[in-house]
């Protein structure tokens, strides 16, 4: 096998772990989990992500025809009072609704199920899922962000194994990844969260969104090495550095710390409009 086949093959093989680590490990991603009831193991899958057009369905297949159960939320970080909704036992599918919220809003709800006076609580240990609502993006926007942001982790890491050349071909490669970059990161990504949320940049200097970030942290990562190419007599540290920075901010599970509703702040601008 080539050289050059093997860095690509490698090269996407990298960027298909790191696009399922991304998947699984965001806070977007369903909470699932399995519980025991009468010998019984039950699988549920709880949306933490959902269209801010409509309501948000939570469904648990049981097969238990004499299961019920409460499912109870309140809006994030408010003081609020948890509203309890009843489950219904459709043929042993509970299932119960969480009211639409606006953009990057936020509730925190759990379920408690009772079988023959026994309680199982999900999740457990007191804890709460959280569910943030979303604007939906336009497909022609969102899809190629995300092929412009895989593509980017594809051509960064494949550039960290073009050094490993006797003669690497560092100029053309720094440049397609860096155009990805910008192309995914600093202009669809902009463009999917406003759409989404209503920001165009909650990154620095204007917020702690990991997101906006991370992007940016990279694209500085590889504007550097892409500037020490002529002026460093061993421009593949800075390429190797670039590759390797990247890679670890694409470990960062996605949407950690984004836009989040201030539902305290969004009540007393109602308040003041409503006076």
């Amino acid at each position: 096998m080539k050289r050059s086949v093997l860095f690509w093959f490698l090269a996407v093989i990298i960027t298909l772990l790191s696009a399922y680590y991304q998947r699984v490990t965001g806070p977007s991603y369903p909470f699932s989990n399995k519980i025991n009831i009468d010998n019984q193991e039950i699988a549920f899958h709880l949306d933490r992500s959902h269209s801010s057009s409509g309501d948000c369905e939570i469904k648990i297949e049981t097969n238990n025809l004499s299961l019920s159960g409460i499912l109870e939320w309140k809006r994030f970080k408010t003081d609020d009072d948890f509203t309890k909704v009843e489950l219904k036992n459709e043929k042993g599918l509970l299932s119960a609704s969480l009211p639409k919220q606006p953009a990057a809003g936020k509730l925190q709800y759990r379920i408690t199920l009772n079988n023959n006076n026994a309680v199982y609580e999900i999740p457990a240990e007191e804890k709460y899922v959280i569910i943030r609502y979303k604007d939906d993006v336009p497909l022609f926007i969102l899809i190629p962000h995300i092929i412009a942001m895989f593509g980017t982790m594809l051509l960064s890491t494949r550039t960290g194994f073009e050094i490993l050349n006797k003669e690497p071909r560092l100029k053309i490669y720094i440049y397609w990844t860096i155009g990805f970059l910008i192309i995914g990161g600093m202009i669809l990504g902009p463009i999917t969260q406003l759409y989404a949320f209503g920001a165009l940049w909650t990154g620095i200097p204007f917020g702690i969104d990991l997101t906006d970030n991370k992007t940016l942290i990279a694209l500085i990562g590889w504007l550097v090495a892409a500037f020490m190419l002529k002026r460093s007599p061993k421009p593949e540290r800075w390429v190797l550095g670039a590759s390797v920075l990247l890679f670890l901010i694409y470990l960062i599970p996605h949407s950690v710390l984004g836009s989040e509703l201030d539902y305290n702040k969004a009540d007393k601008i109602n308040h003041k409009l409503k006076s």
